[in-house]
C-alpha cells in the first residue's frame, strides 16, 4: 500500500472513532477538547497499523514441529503423548486448553486426521466401563425391565424349597 493510502485510512478511522465518542451520550466535552482528541485517536491508530504491518509476517512463517511422531503418540492404550512438550497424558483436553488450543486446532497445527484421539485408549475404556455401571445412556424404563428378565420367576419362592402342608 502507499503511504498516502495508508495515511488517508487512518485519518478516516481516527474520524469515526471521535465521532463514535462524541455521540456517547455519557460524554461531557467543549469544542477546544474535540480537535486534542482527535489526534490522539490519528496516532493511536496509525501506530497500531505499523505495528500490525510488522507483527504479521513473523506469525505467517511459524511452523510448529511436533515434539514425537504421530506413530510414537499413539503407541501405548495407556496414555497419548503429546506433540507439543513429548509428555504423557491420558487426556489431552485440559493439557490444550492450557495452550490456548482446541482439539481441532492441535490436529491442523500438525496435520494431524480428523479422527486423531484426545483420550487414551485404556482410559476411555474404564470410563466407558464406569458410566454403563451406573446406568448412564439408558433411557427411563430400561432398568427395570433388565431387571425384571434377570430375576427369577415364582413368586418368592425358591427352587427345591419344600412348601408348606396345609
Amino acid at each position: 500500500m502507499s503511504e498516502e493510502a495508508i495515511d488517508t485510512n487512518t485519518v478516516e478511522l481516527a474520524t469515526e472513532l471521535t465521532i463514535a465518542w462524541l455521540s456517547n451520550p455519557n460524554t461531557r466535552a467543549s469544542g477546544e477538547d474535540v480537535p486534542a482528541f482527535l489526534k490522539k485517536m490519528h496516532e493511536a491508530v496509525a501506530g497500531l497499523s505499523t505495528e500490525a504491518e510488522s507483527v504479521s509476517a513473523p506469525e505467517a512463517a511459524a511452523e510448529y514441529v511436533p515434539a514425537v511422531s504421530v506413530r510414537k503418540s499413539l503407541a501405548s492404550k495407556d496414555f497419548i503423548i503429546s506433540m507439543i512438550d513429548g509428555k504423557q497424558y491420558k487426556t489431552l483436553r485440559r493439557h490444550l486448553a492450557g495452550q490456548g488450543l482446541t482439539p481441532a486446532e492441535y490436529r491442523q497445527r500438525y496435520g494431524l486426521k480428523p479422527d486423531y484421539p484426545m483420550v487414551a485408549e485404556s482410559y476411555s475404556e474404564a470410563r466407558r466401563a464406569m458410566a454403563k455401571k451406573i446406568g448412564l445412556g439408558r433411557k427411563p424404563g430400561m432398568k427395570r425391565k433388565a431387571e425384571a428378565e434377570s430375576a427369577p420367576s415364582g413368586r418368592g419362592r425358591r427352587k427345591g424349597a419344600p412348601q408348606a402342608e396345609g
